[in-house]
């Protein structure tokens, strides 16, 4: 991995939230206010097990992916790009009583991203509903 960074130390669910994006346009997340960094989350209509399934298996679908860590209510993967091997970090958290999955894909490195990460979350959430 050329460019891939280090991984982040904020990654993961605190009280039910995702971290924050940075200030930098190179994150999207659904539980950001600004519509920078504003975007929807999955919603489902199945039970919240098989839900958590059929995106773990869009997101091993996709080329140079790892999944990094997995819960019952969690996953987290990175993404790889094809170039010059930068990385992106990739959330997903389960909501169970809102029944939406929560997103929040963020670059390691640089300020922009050219609309990559946003555009990957809707990639997913297309083949996802």
């Amino acid at each position: 991995m050329m460019l891939a960074g280090k991984r982040p130390n904020n990654l993961g669910v605190r009280e039910g939230k995702l971290a924050a994006c940075p200030s930098s346009p190179n994150c999207v997340s659904s539980q950001s206010s600004d519509a920078v960094h504003q975007i929807a989350p999955l919603n489902f209509t199945s039970t919240p097990e098989t839900a958590i399934a059929n995106l773990k298996t869009i997101i091993q679908s996709l080329p140079r992916t790892k999944i990094i860590t997995e819960t019952q209510d969690y996953l987290y993967a990175e993404f790889q790009s094809a170039l010059l091997g930068f990385v992106d970090d990739v959330e997903f958290y389960l909501d169970r009583n809102a029944n939406v999955i929560h997103v929040r894909s963020a670059s390691r490195l640089g300020q922009s991203d050219l609309g990559v990460n946003r555009q990957r979350i809707e990639t997913i959430r297309a083949k996802f509903n």
